[in-house]
Order: C-alpha cells, then sequence, then structure tokens
C-alpha cells in the first residue's frame, strides 16, 4: 500500500522547488505539462506524463519516490481534449481517472512508495483554498484532500518559501500528529525523510539500490 501526498499551492508558490534536494537517481518526475525544473539539478523526468505513462511505470516501480508535477494538468488537458463533446460524461470521466490515479497509488504500489501530486489551488466560495479541480463531482462526491493523509500547503513571501503542515482555518492542509511543526522548509527530501522515518518505512532508493 503506497502513500500519497498531496502538495497544494499557487503558480510560483515553489512546488516544483522543493524538489531540489532530492538527489538524481532518488526520485521519478512525472512531469505532466513538460516545464523545465526551476533549478539546475538533472533529476530523472518524463515529460508530457500522461494517466498511461504514469500508471506504466507505477505499476513496476522501481524508485521508492515519484512526483506527478502540476498534477492539475491531468484533470485539465483532459477537459481540452474533449471540450467539444456534450453532456456530463466527460466530467464523469475525469473525476474517475484522477480518482483512480489516487487509488492506484494507494492501493498498487510497494507499501515503501511515496508519490507526491504537486497541484495548484483554487479557492472555495468561503474563501477556503482547496484542491484545483474540473466540475463538481470531486469535490461534491468525493473531496479529493479526503484520499490523502498528509495535505502541505507552499506559503511564499519575499524572503522565504514554506509548507503550511495544518489548517489555519482557510486551508486543507493537514498532517498525522506530531510528525511536523505547523510550518516547515520548503523541503521535499526532509519531508520524505521525516514520512519515513514517522511510518518506519524503507529508506530512499537510487540507481546503485535498484541494480543490486
Amino acid at each position: 500500500m503506497g502513500i500519497p501526498v498531496l502538495v497544494l499551492g499557487d503558480s510560483g508558490s515553489g512546488k516544483s522547488t522543493s524538489l531540489r534536494n532530492f538527489e538524481p537517481d532518488e526520485i521519478g518526475i512525472f512531469n505532466v505539462a513538460s516545464k523545465p525544473l526551476p533549478f539546475r539539478k538533472k533529476l530523472m523526468k518524463v515529460d508530457g506524463a500522461s494517466y498511461s505513462k504514469i500508471l506504466k511505470s507505477l505499476s513496476d516501480a522501481k524508485l521508492n519516490a515519484y512526483a506527478i508535477d502540476d498534477s492539475q494538468y491531468l484533470l485539465a488537458f483532459e477537459f481540452f481534449d474533449r471540450a467539444k463533446e456534450t453532456g456530463y460524461n466527460k466530467f464523469t470521466d475525469i473525476a474517475l481517472n484522477f480518482r483512480n490515479l489516487i487509488q492506484f497509488v494507494i492501493s498498487q504500489t510497494p507499501p515503501d512508495c511515496i508519490v507526491y501530486f504537486l497541484h495548484h489551488t483554487e479557492m472555495n466560495a468561503d474563501g477556503t483554498l482547496k484542491a484545483k479541480t474540473i466540475g463538481k463531482m470531486l469535490d461534491e462526491k468525493l473531496t479529493v484532500e479526503g484520499l490523502f493523509s498528509i495535505v502541505l500547503l507552499c506559503k511564499a513571501s519575499k524572503d522565504k518559501h514554506v509548507f503550511i503542515t495544518q489548517s489555519e482555518g482557510y486551508s486543507t492542509a493537514k498532517s498525522p500528529l506530531d510528525m511536523f511543526p505547523e510550518e516547515i522548509d520548503n523541503d521535499l527530501k526532509m519531508v520524505d525523510t521525516t514520512i519515513r522515518e514517522y511510518w518506519g518505512l524503507a529508506p530512499l532508493k537510487n540507481k546503485e539500490d535498484v541494480k543490486k
């Protein structure tokens, strides 16, 4: 049983940058929007990652950490690809495909595998920040954040970028009791290490570990 982790934030809030401290062979990145990473270090990535590419790789997971960068574009790109279709079936399919990906991570990946969903936010009518979705099915019938035990919110200011680990009343951020302080550095490598220590998971693998 793998562990999905949701990392929420506006564009430019530091979601992709938080990957910077992983070593090149420790994490696989599914780069949905095919954007260059915002740092010089070369990490393993698959550009133009689709559901089929992601599921194929995760079904034979060689590493213990993966990130789906800009995962909300899985929803958005499918919506635009099917924009001329009439009726509500396309919205059902869009919601099911995203929900099934999360469930695949939970039920079909190894128990020491952590998959980070780096995802844009949107605001509810009450002013609460949440995961950006398409249509109402994921919000009203499922609630995306409910499938994650850990939801981190990126917060950027002039001099620093941090993760919020617990809701301050205006977001869906959450994490298990005593896993993190309420505010931590914007560093997914540190987050990954903390999660593994908290739940007793195996450490990260790298290319040499995989060869062995």
